[in-house]
């Protein structure tokens, strides 16, 4: 009997995903561990002419360009600030690599899929298409992005195109 159980618990863990936690502004936010590289302090960035507001710039990486997306820019918030907290989160993303700009990265979280309910249509600040769910863990609520879709999005193209420039 114990093996069935043990089975059983095995088959429900393997179906848990892990999130990296982090801060934008009062939200706290998460996206697929799987997806990141590395996090990093912020550093200054190489300004790209012409790009989005949101698009910080490029930085060097161990040889590799990497465009640097400023996520509170993005989703709108006010008083972006560059301080201790603020870090670059470096994520592989359509075999692309780019930094993302956070006030903060928290913890590491493992949701069961029953603790990850469907994105509301509206009511935060960021457009539901990026959103894979809302993840509840006791008295935290984590506003779940889904970094492949909200990188690969047309503006992202732009990314693309002011690194190679």
């Amino acid at each position: 009997m114990n093996q069935a159980k043990n089975g059983a618990v095995l088959a429900t863990e393997a179906d848990n995903s892990e999130f990296l936690v982090f801060s934008l502004g009062e939200e706290e936010y998460a996206i697929d561990i799987l997806k990141v590289q590395e996090i990093r302090g912020y550093e200054n960035v190489t300004r790209i002419a012409n790009a989005p507001d949101f698009i910080k710039g490029v930085t060097n990486l161990r040889g590799v360009i990497v465009p640097i997306v400023d996520l509170r820019i993005k989703f709108h918030l006010e008083n972006v600030e560059y301080g201790g907290q603020t870090v670059v989160i470096v994520v592989n993303v359509a075999d692309r690599v780019v930094g993302i700009v956070v006030d903060g990265v928290s913890d590491v979280m493992t949701l069961t899929p029953d603790q990850i309910k469907p994105a509301p249509e509206f009511g935060v600040t960021l457009s539901s298409d990026f959103l894979s769910g809302l993840g509840s863990l006791e008295d935290r609520m984590l506003v779940i992005v889904d970094i492949d879709k909200l990188l690969t999005s047309e503006e992202m193209a732009l990314v693309e195109g002011a690194s190679q420039q």
